[in-house]
């Protein structure tokens, strides 16, 4: 039990003028932070008690997944991260770690770095403890501090730069062991979500700079969400737009007959789809060749789109180049002979085809069979262009962006697209890592293999603010039972009456015993106030002693998500608050 005039809870009446959505507002206005700096928070006590409660519901559902867990040190030697394989891309994200001194060494390459992960931390540290099959498989997990150099935060902790992440690492002696701590690890992440009392969408998801064979996003729907989630709810479908993919091509689609001889038209001034659209030339979008250059690796691929579609930059990662960005005119030129808005692929166009790391088209192109494209001649396209016949392709895929409407890769029923908020993601790795470091284990036969690992992270400090975005009217927070800073506030109208004061005490203690975390609002204000701070900080149950309710022998009952106020016998108030804190407890289960 805690007094509240004896804690800190320091509410807000207005809204911080750089929060921009209901989340961030609440945050700061029910005094559960406070902001330091650009992505940097300080958790008063409010917050830090629903930081604790998260914490320990992941750990009780990681320890019940079997895993174990550990600390790890946040400041890095780099060369662990040069010798791993992601250093290349994950460097811009990362803070260097070194003398704050006079800056005499400032352009140097770091000697540390602070870790966002510890993929390049866990894997040399189990490389050197386990090395035989007898000890496999095992599953290392912490909670703790992470660091990514965020350009813009925003949002509050939703894009912070310092936040709070339990981060998880399996490894296995075969790749069937790894999916089954995989699927291990996606059961513990179900299981933490409806304790936590959120709704979380396990969605497919690109494998981005971690890499690996497949991923799973925990997406919780919110219309501020930093990602889109498309979806058929009928046939479980479900894929952050970086991953998601349709049945726009029809699997048994066959290539399209040539039309005619190419024939170059001019076309001055037009370097836009739209313009091509536009009279005189009349060619719709969905029949122009979109051809886009980047480098990767330091050599020029193409991508070849279909003109009404956009691409998907996060696929191209597919293609598998460590880094990968969109061409500069100045780069395009030499290579195609021509600036953007006049560039194509076909045959014996380009300047210097043997320049080129290769030539992508996604899939969909094949729909348009014969179209119109750039002839790298700067205001001239070409026209009755055959995908067949006339493009150079090095391969096929899939680097399109899915729009609503197109029907669902399951069931063929058009799909949908809501906005959510990513607190969790799970990735089968592989051996990326395990063959960088030399992680790896002999069998019953004494033969060497390569570690298969996994990797997990739930955003501790992402998930407290995605509760509330989820969970919130326009008086405050409305917190699940297991994860509210206190499930039972005691609201003492009258605190100089000793008799009122006795009984919140009494009614506490019942609802403490009971399992409840409890509050009791002592302070000497007006009840107006306390009513308004009690909505605004969102405990689930509040409880109303006061000398008027005394005299007619009667307290209030009130959960937090609905309207109806109950009264109750004083004489029967501390059974009926076990009763409900005990029934709480139980749907929360």
């Amino acid at each position: 039990m805690k007094l509240w005039s004896q804690f800190f809870v320091p509410t807000l009446k207005e809204s911080p003028a750089d929060a921009e959505i209901a989340s961030h507002k609440l945050l700061v206005r029910a005094g559960l932070v406070r902001k330091l700096g650009g992505g940097l928070y300080t958790y008063l006590p409010l917050g830090l008690r629903v930081i604790q409660k998260i914490t320990q519901i992941c750990r009780e559902e990681l320890d019940a997944a079997g895993a174990i867990e550990l600390w790890m040190p946040h400041v890095h030697p780099v060369e662990l991260w040069q010798q791993g394989p992601r250093w290349a891309a994950a460097r811009e994200i990362m803070f260097r770690a070194d003398s704050a001194g006079d800056g005499k060494r400032a352009g140097r390459e770091p000697e540390f770095v602070l870790g966002p992960t510890h993929e390049e931390v866990i894997t040399p540290l189990v490389k050197t403890e386990i090395t035989s099959y007898r000890d496999l498989p095992k599953n290392f997990y912490q909670i703790a501090t992470k660091f990514r150099n965020e350009i813009r935060p925003r949002y509050g902790l939703m894009r912070a730069r310092e936040f709070i992440m339990m981060d998880s690492y399996s490894f296995d002696t075969t790749d069937e062991g790894a999916i089954k701590s995989y699927l291990a690890m996606k059961a513990a992440y179900e299981a933490f979500f409806k304790r936590v009392g959120t709704q979380a969408i396990a969605v497919e998801a690109d494998t981005g700079v971690m890499g690996g064979s497949f991923s799973h996003e925990f997406m919780v729907p919110a219309e501020v969400g930093d990602d889109d989630v498309i979806y058929n709810e009928a046939s479980g479908y479900a894929a952050n737009r970086e991953k998601a993919t349709s049945a726009l091509v029809p699997a048994d689609l066959a290539d399209a007959a040539p039309a005619g001889a190419i024939e170059e038209f001019p076309t001055p001034g037009v370097v836009t789809i739209a313009a091509l659209e536009a009279a005189p030339y009349g060619v719709p979008a969905d029949r122009q060749f979109k051809t886009l250059v980047y480098i990767g690796d330091g050599k020029p691929f193409l991508v070849i789109l279909r003109g009404c579609d956009d691409l998907e930059e996060a696929k191209l990662g597919s293609l598998g180049f460590t880094l990968f960005r969109p061409a500069t005119p100045e780069e395009i030129v030499p290579v195609l002979g021509a600036k953007p808005g006049s560039l194509g692929a076909v045959k014996g166009t380009i300047k210097e085809p043997a320049a080129l790391a290769g030539i992508f088209a996604d899939q969909a192109i094949r729909l348009i069979g014969n179209g119109t494209t750039g002839a790298n001649k700067d205001g001239f396209h070409l026209r009755n262009v055959n995908v067949a016949r006339d493009l150079a392709i090095t391969r096929f895929g899939d680097f399109r962006r899915v729009r609503p409407g197109e029907p669902d890769p399951k069931s063929g029923q058009p799909l949908q697209v809501r906005r959510g908020i990513e607190v969790g993601h799970i990735f089968k790795l592989g051996t990326k890592y395990s063959e960088k470091f030399g992680a790896v284990y002999t069998d019953d036969q004494k033969q060497s293999h390569l570690m298969v690992m996994g990797c997990y992270g739930i955003g501790i400090s992402r998930t407290m603010q995605a509760v509330i975005e989820q969970s919130h009217d326009a008086d405050g927070i409305i917190w699940p039972w297991n994860c509210a800073p206190f499930q039972v506030l005691v609201c003492v109208l009258d605190p100089q009456l000793a008799e009122a004061m006795d009984l919140a005490k009494k009614l506490a203690a019942a609802a403490e015993e009971a399992g409840a975390d409890v509050l009791v609002d002592d302070r000497a204000e007006r009840p107006g106030v306390k009513f308004k701070d009690a909505d605004l900080i969102g405990i689930p149950l509040r409880l109303t002693v006061g000398g008027k309710g005394l005299k007619e022998g009667v307290i209030e009952l009130k959960w937090r998500a609905q309207k109806e106020v109950t009264k109750v016998p004083v004489a029967e108030a501390a059974a009926r608050v076990a009763a409900a804190v005990a029934e709480a407890a139980a749907r929360a289960k």
